[in-house]
């Protein structure tokens, strides 16, 4: 079929760099098809959908929406497919659903005349591998799937399955190939990475040694990890050249009452002695956290905060408790009201910025992988994870480059090259 009588696809992308792993393994299997990067131009798009929450489902369906109000054919995957694909299918909302486990059969699906639904298993593991990204100027690695936690908030867990890992080789194949393309900087993403080897004996930081040696490979960062997973074999590779000096470590809450409501593993206590070893290290540390969630008295959350600002933390990604149907903390009353959850939000957002901001003003010689030029400025992000902007003459678009003199601002550090 000649490239013009091609079929447009657009592949919309919602949630975690998971997703997007998962969209570039679906782009390289597609023959028959062209991708655009305009879903004006598009005869079909294919919703990579996240369902973390009921903020997250009620996104994608607005989008889903306005894209049927455009009259355009949709094919919904990702983690919506188990928990909403059926519900969407039945209203005629979507052509098709694919589930995890058929994504290497997109081409097949979207070369489909009849409406179809092929959810799948959540056993599988991905065959093929990702060996380039459009438009990125790092490449993502997913290393395993699944979750055999079970946090009282998440739904992921029925959505993508029980933690499995993929084979060793596979994923250091995959990072040679996407070396040999230019990349330098890889991610390992996956549902719960901590958790990678544990049914053969293997672990994250013995898998970490075997990519950090591969030619090439400048900086890996990780996708969040868990306390209780940082262990002996992950500590021998944090003084490592190419790993990243930011660690992103899920605490969820500093309260050891609502860590048991919330039936997490990890304890207060033990977290703070990781967290000051790792800053002592010279690491900048960020965390997830859920303010809001049933349980959390005023009392609880005082000691929370307390015990919050004692924590090294650089960086943040917290949230609002937000009730998602089909787990654990849905059936339970909800017992604080949004604008108190709003509130303890931002005190622990001001409190992080602060340590941010402090941990900046402490020069260092910054490594950089620049990614793209906006509004006048060349930015990308340090081995601290830390955004920079820097005013030059040169093009730097895709570079490395290493700066010494910089100034640190609220929003990140400036500088001239």
């Amino acid at each position: 079929m000649s490239e013009s009588l091609k079929s447009k696809v657009f592949f919309k992308t919602f949630g975690c760099r998971t997703n997007i792993y998962d969209t570039q393994m679906m782009i390289e299997a597609l023959k028959d098809f062209e991708v655009t990067d305009n879903e004006l131009y598009a005869d079909i798009i294919v919703v990579n959908s996240c369902t973390v929450t009921n903020g997250a489902d009620s996104g994608v369906r607005n989008y889903i929406s306005k894209q049927n109000r455009e009259g355009k054919k949709i094919i919904f995957v990702g983690c919506g497919a188990p928990t909403r694909g059926s519900e969407l299918y039945n209203q005629k909302k979507v052509f098709g659903v694919l589930g995890h486990s058929e994504k290497c059969n997109i081409n097949a699906a979207l070369s489909s005349h009849e409406p179809f639904k092929n959810i799948g298993v959540l056993t599988h593991l991905d065959k093929n591998i990702v060996s380039n990204y459009h438009n990125k100027s790092k490449a993502f690695i997913k290393i395993q799937e699944g979750c055999d936690f079970a946090c009282s908030y998440c739904i992921i867990p029925h959505a993508r399955g029980k933690a499995r890992s993929q084979n060793e080789n596979k994923i250091i194949e995959q990072v040679k190939i996407l070396a040999q393309n230019g990349f330098g900087e890889f991610v390992l993403t996956g549902t719960n990475i901590g958790s990678y080897g544990k049914e053969n004996g293997v672990t994250l930081g013995n898998l970490l040694q075997k990519i950090g040696a591969v030619n090439g490979v400048k900086r890996v960062r990780m996708g969040s990890i868990e306390p209780v997973q940082i262990d002996e074999s992950f500590k021998e590779i944090l003084k490592e050249s190419w790993l990243e000096k930011h660690l992103h470590i899920a605490l969820q809450h500093t309260n050891e009452q609502m860590l048991k409501i919330m039936r997490r593993r990890n304890s207060v206590k033990k977290d703070l002695e990781l967290f000051l070893e790792l800053s002592s290290l010279g690491f900048a540390l960020g965390t997830d956290f859920i303010t809001g969630h049933p349980g959390e008295s005023e009392e609880i959350w005082q000691n929370a905060l307390e015990n919050f600002k004692k924590f090294p933390l650089t960086h943040l990604h917290a949230f609002c408790y937000s009730k998602r149907d089909g787990t654990h903390s849905a059936s339970m009353k909800q017992s604080v009201d949004g604008k108190s959850a709003k509130k303890r939000l931002k005190e622990l957002q001001a409190v992080t910025a602060q340590n941010n901001f402090l941990f900046r003003q402490k020069k260092a010689l910054l490594k950089i992988l620049i990614e793209e030029q906006k509004e006048g400025f060349f930015t990308g992000f340090d081995q601290f994870y830390n955004r920079i902007f820097i005013k030059t003459a040169q093009n730097l678009n895709g570079k490395w480059i290493s700066v010494n003199k910089y100034e640190p601002k609220k929003e990140g550090n400036y500088a001239i090259f």
